[in-house]
């Protein structure tokens, strides 16, 4: 689809993505994505009401299928496969969708009133649905399920952090950490460290 038949309000949310990616929530302004976009700064109003709306449809459109695909692993009780195959999907939904990972690490560092909105509205609603998942799972049983939420939230880091220092490791990995022979060596590597929890547990 080219720049003049993409809808303004998908125009908009590009552009904000990225720069909010780039710059984090406070140091980007609706005139700089409005000047990106090619439009002027008022007509954004037009779209969205202020920044604050602008910055939480952005998160919607990153997160929303985020969450969706990991609440496809949790309609059933996880076993070893499974926490492999949703370790894999995680790093190759963050490889397509790298600003994702920008924008977590930027309202994280800042310590906004974002991760606030962040836990509330995705990520506490899904650990408890996790959480139920986990004291259902027969392989989970006693100290394995007391560990999983330090585990998930490590393997998370790992590949959050791939992607967010993905320019500095670029020489150290001979090439391109985000291509798709990259994420897949990172990828098995994931798996191989998921399988190392499962036999321990």
């Amino acid at each position: 689809m080219t720049r003049a038949a993409t809808p303004t309000p998908e125009r908009i949310l590009d552009a904000a993505e990225a720069i909010f990616a780039e710059r984090g929530y406070d140091a980007t302004s609706l005139s700089d994505i409005a000047e990106r976009v090619g439009i002027r700064t008022p007509s954004l109003y037009n779209h969205f009401k202020n920044k604050e709306n602008l910055y939480v449809a952005v998160l919607e459109r990153l997160l929303d299928p985020f969450f969706e695909m990991l609440d496809g692993f949790l309609s059933q009780p996880l076993d070893a496969t499974r926490g492999e195959d949703c370790i894999e999907a995680m790093m190759d939904h963050h490889a397509r969708t790298p600003n994702l990972a920008r924008l977590l690490q930027h309202a994280s560092l800042a310590g906004s009133r974002h991760v606030e909105l962040l836990n509330d509205r995705w990520y506490r609603p899904f650990f408890d649905r996790a959480a139920r998942l986990i004291a259902n799972s027969p392989a989970l049983a006693g100290s394995a399920s007391e560990k999983l939420p330090f585990v998930i939230v490590g393997f998370n880091n790992m590949i959050l952090g791939y992607i967010t220092m993905a320019a500095l490791h670029a020489e150290l990995l001979g090439g391109q950490p985000l291509s798709a022979e990259a994420i897949a060596g990172q990828s098995a590597f994931l798996r191989r460290m998921s399988r190392a929890f499962w036999e321990s547990s």
